[in-house]
């Protein structure tokens, strides 16, 4: 918490800074996803030598390369939120994060003319500072957007509930805008690159623009600094047996969210080449640009959050325990994987015959209701739930089982095969769909007859549900910046 509050007056009767941070986080997040959404499909395009705009990778190989990069996508905010606590703040931490960022965005975008050669080096060297850059930023807007608000203010939870909107908003547009821009520029995926690199230069604009006037002293000062300030000896006591418990719940909970999570990043990965190859994307004479799909997951929450938020409200006490929801979660996560496997199927082993946009608008729409069904979990069920005295280290295991899911992710879809015949990948898609399936299912049940005994394990912290439509719909906007690991 920093000492000093801005005076900069209010607006929607939030600070200012509040919508300062929602533009920057908004801005981030769409040059993420913009990134996302096309890097794939730039490493399986042809070389430029052969009419392409990419670097010739086998499918294989592109997925099991974007499995490692979303995994440590999920790990290095660990040690960028030590540097801001520990050396430098939040503030300097979000902007040196955001420039390399920004630097690596435009590595990515640099033309194959430029450095003959040298594309596959350029391309490694974008993806580390990109890395790098995110690990900087990702953890520590959000620990500002509290730091807004005294202790007990009643405003607080309606500000993430805003700064969550903004992260969505952004992953809305990245996909429908980079996907114009690379039709613009005749299948250019490097014009793409560089959108996202200027929605990240976007994002440290307006923080150098306005970040001293509505944020005051905020996130100029570490964090453990302040802590050393008003520290209290503490004395390292073992574990309770209630502690035990709720460890392991953290540690059941993780192991399902790995499954979950290994399924639902199949949208940036082999959902997103499926699109490109097999899906009939036309409307009239016109066709839908690929990346277009990797918007739906976003504006699916910001349309279905609200209604997902008053149904549990209106079941009162029988809403369904947090361990239910997230059983629920996996179910429908498979629902969607059937949608998938209707479209091979509607293909009838044919490539050529290409299946319906639809299929793959229903898979998204069921992929976000098991999103939605999980937003108690996650983050906020670490922070219930971990001893004090080991929040952090619980937090850092939290964030290993979601890199281990994008990994797994990367990895099985890498079974679509190196290269080979169109059909062969399309069989080998609808085996991964298929196990996707039946794992998430299994997996789901499996939890549910758990679900009783985990609940027992959390001795009361299962107590404590929203008590408003307002407290629910907080924690259901949430679910998309609690998968990217940036709950406060």
């Amino acid at each position: 918490m920093s000492a000093a509050k801005p005076q900069a007056g209010t607006m929607l009767g939030h600070p200012k800074g509040l919508f300062l941070l929602f533009t920057t986080e908004l801005w981030e997040r769409f040059s993420y996803y913009a990134m996302r959404a096309i890097l794939v499909l730039y490493l399986v395009d042809k070389v430029q030598s052969e009419g392409g705009h990419g670097l010739g990778w086998t499918q294989a190989d592109a997925l099991d390369l974007y499995g490692t990069f979303t995994g440590l996508v999920y790990l290095t905010p660990l040690f960028g939120g030590w540097i801001a606590d520990n050396l430098l703040g939040q503030r300097k931490t979000i902007i040196i994060g955001g420039a390399l960022m920004a630097a690596g965005q435009f590595m990515l975008g640099t033309p194959h003319a430029w450095v003959p050669g040298m594309e596959t080096e350029m391309f490694y060297a974008g993806l580390f500072t990109l890395i790098i850059g995110n690990g900087l930023f990702k953890p520590n807007i959000s620990t500002m957007v509290g730091d807004l608000y005294e202790e007990g203010d009643h405003r607080r939870d309606g500000a993430f509930t805003i700064f969550y909107m903004g992260i969505n908003v952004g992953a809305f547009l990245s996909g429908i805008v980079v996907g114009s821009v690379v039709d613009a520029y005749d299948g250019n995926f490097q014009a793409g690159f560089i959108c996202a690199g200027i929605g990240m230069v976007a994002s440290l604009l307006i923080q150098f623009a306005f970040a001293q006037k509505l944020l005051g002293d905020i996130g100029t000062v570490p964090a453990a600094k302040l802590e050393r300030q008003r520290q209290t000896e503490v004395r390292k006591e073992p574990l309770t047996k209630v502690e035990r418990d709720r460890i392991k719940v953290i540690m059941v909970l993780g192991l399902f969210t790995i499954v979950f999570w290994a399924g639902f990043e199949q949208a940036g990965g082999l959902m997103n080449l499926f699109t490109n190859d097999f899906t009939d994307r036309m409307i009239g004479s016109w066709e839908v640009p690929t990346t277009w799909f990797q918007s739906l997951n976003a504006m699916f929450i910001v349309i279905f959050a609200p209604v997902i938020a008053s149904i549990w409200v209106r079941m009162g006490d029988r809403e369904p325990t947090s361990p239910v929801k997230f059983a629920l979660g996996l179910v429908l996560l498979g629902v969607g994987f059937l949608f998938m496997m209707g479209a091979v199927i509607e293909m009838d082993g044919d490539a050529s015959n290409k299946s319906s946009m639809m299929w793959l608008v229903g898979a998204y729409f069921f992929h976000t209701m098991g999103e939605l069904c999980l937003s108690p979990i996650g983050l906020s069920m670490v922070t219930k739930l971990a001893p004090l005295r080991i929040a952090s280290l619980m937090m850092g295991a939290w964030f290993l089982f979601v890199a281990v899911a994008n990994k797994v992710a990367g990895f099985v879809g890498s079974f679509i095969g190196h290269g080979g015949a169109a059909e062969e990948q399309l069989a080998n898609a609808m085996s991964i769909f298929s196990g996707i399936f039946i794992t998430a299912v299994a997996s789901g049940v499996l939890l549910y007859f758990m679900s009783d005994k985990l609940v027992d394990w959390m001795h009361g912290a299962e107590d404590a549900h929203p008590k408003t439509e307002e407290e629910a719909l907080e924690e259901e906007v949430a679910v998309t910046a609690e998968h990217e690991g940036i709950k406060n």
